[in-house]
């Protein structure tokens, strides 16, 4: 079988920015960052104080009582994203497709409200017994499961848990089912909710998280704000939605991959040039096709200049022309899942012709000598464009897409 083009034609999200894409789309046009004091947690014994949360959730408005009890809130994320996306599609599962079907999602640490709920039962109030559903909620391919119960989807589901770039990997892998035909369709994305106590004194031991906002490639950034959210897309042949006259936001065109072989926290320069340019000829376009870039940004003082430099290296000159922005200036950096809310972005850009900033910018850094879309949006007619995951570890995943 000839490779077949690749689209997206269902998305849903919530995040920090909102419970919709509308709301996610508006936000980020808007350059309105969703961080803030975080609420969830007792914060009182930490040293950072804010984060991206979904704010005014409530779970009962989603789930009956006896399906939620099954479900972490990052399992929830990704139902509720999926809903979204399947429903945006206008899909119908049939019997012939369920089997066709494939999910795949990205988590990085799956129920870690769950498991820090239980631990400290256990750990702290010395607890003889944890609750009998505590494994099902923790695991992280909880969200892929209950997906597949849901539409009742019986094709390949599994989860990829490669740190930050858990969601572009598995976006990645769905394209290339479809593309290849090992899949005639797929919902993919991701899911994190990393408000824990125990995590967030993980993150504080690291000293990369920001005392006040992220400040992508500006000369004051003082590190990374976590979030949280879900984020799915749902791909098909292009004919095939052509075919039944549904939405075709872009097209997936391209996929790379890669990995530093180096140091298990400390980014490389090498690893994500390669990353992109795997995705650039797995996409059989050149550098200079490429108007926009979703940065993996995350506003720590070495990824940022280490980004720069890998751009830089893959486009040259052309690296002048190119307008980079990183969302996680609003949307707060979801582990697992920012690459899957980013990939939306993406998608919603080419589509809409307008690129979202980098907000919260105050100094140019001279490390970071690109076009980083500043505070505000702007309109542009982008043909290509590629999305960047770089993980701890040393695992690099990018996304190249076209515009519709």
């Amino acid at each position: 079988m000839a490779p077949r083009r690749v689209a997206v034609t269902g998305l849903g999200v919530i995040c920090a920015l909102g419970h919709d894409v509308p709301s996610f789309w508006n936000a980020l046009c808007a350059g309105r960052p969703g961080i803030a004091r975080i609420e969830s947690v007792d914060m009182s014994a930490l040293r950072f104080q804010n984060g991206a949360e979904v704010r005014n959730y409530d779970p009962a408005q989603h789930f009956e009582r006896a399906q939620a009890d099954l479900l972490d809130r990052f399992a929830q994320f990704a139902l509720i994203a999926a809903r979204q996306a399947v429903r945006d599609s206008g899909i119908v599962f049939t019997p012939e497709l369920r089997p066709r079907t494939a999910i795949i999602t990205g988590s990085s640490v799956g129920g870690q409200s769950t498991q820090d709920t239980q631990f400290w039962a256990v750990y702290r109030n010395h607890s003889p017994r944890v609750h009998p559903l505590t494994i099902p909620r923790i695991m992280p391919n909880a969200g892929a499961s209950h997906i597949s119960m849901e539409f009742g989807i019986s094709g390949p589901a599994y989860t990829v848990s490669t740190a930050c770039a858990s969601s572009n990997h598995a976006i990645g892998q769905a394209f290339w089912m479809v593309r290849s035909g090992a899949a005639e369709l797929a919902v993919a994305g991701g899911s994190e909710t990393p408000f824990s106590f125990g995590f967030l004194k993980a993150w504080e031991a690291m000293r990369v998280v920001a005392p006040d906002t992220c400040r992508p490639f500006s000369r004051d950034r003082r590190g990374l704000i976590l979030g949280e959210g879900g984020a799915m897309l749902v791909l098909e042949p292009l004919e095939r939605a052509q075919a039944r006259g549904a939405p075709v936001y872009a097209e997936v065109i391209g996929f790379g991959m890669s990995s530093d072989a180096g140091h298990i926290t400390t980014p490389s320069t090498d690893g994500p040039a390669r990353a992109m340019t795997a995705a650039l000829e797995d996409a059989q376009i050149s550098a200079e096709a490429v108007g926009y870039i979703s940065a993996h940004g995350t506003g720590t003082p070495s990824n940022d200049p280490t980004e720069t430099r890998a751009i830089r290296q893959v486009f040259g000159a052309h690296a002048g022309k190119l307008a980079v922005s990183s969302t996680k200036s609003m949307h707060g950096h979801a582990l697992g899942a920012a690459s899957a809310l980013e990939a939306v972005a993406t998608v919603l850009a080419l589509r809409h012709a307008i690129l979202p900033p980098t907000a919260n910018f105050t100094t140019p850094d001279p490390e970071c000598d690109l076009d980083v879309v500043p505070n505000q949006s702007r309109p542009a007619e982008v043909e290509y464009a590629l999305s960047n995951a770089f993980a701890f570890g040393g695992l690099n995943a990018v996304l190249a897409f076209r515009r519709a």
